[in-house]
């Protein structure tokens, strides 16, 4: 029988995928951004057409958008759609640890 070993993750998954710290904390700040906005999409119950059209992008992007391909989209990308959906978005700087 093998013996499992669990390892505690880090808050930012993405320095777990050895990504750089830099890298692994924009990336991080990508996630949340489409998370949310696939979210506000959800509630709103919009279908890719819809919100390709309200948000003024191509389906194609509405569709990497869904499909989660977070190194299409940049951080002002995913502001500028937030708002456009009707959510502000807030920065939270703290001291690094």
């Amino acid at each position: 029988m093998s013996e499992n070993t669990i390892t505690q993750a880090n808050d930012n998954i993405f320095l777990d995928l050895g990504f750089s710290a830099q890298e692994a904390d924009n990336l991080l700040i990508r996630s949340q951004l489409m998370l949310a906005l696939q979210n506000q999409i959800k509630h709103h119950g919009w279908t890719i057409d819809q919100t390709a059209q309200h948000l003024k992008q191509s389906r194609d992007e509405i569709k990497a958008l869904s499909q989660g391909k977070i190194g299409q989209f940049s951080v002002d990308t995913l502001i500028i759609m937030l708002n456009q959906v009707g959510m502000t978005v807030k920065v939270e700087i703290c001291p690094a640890r």
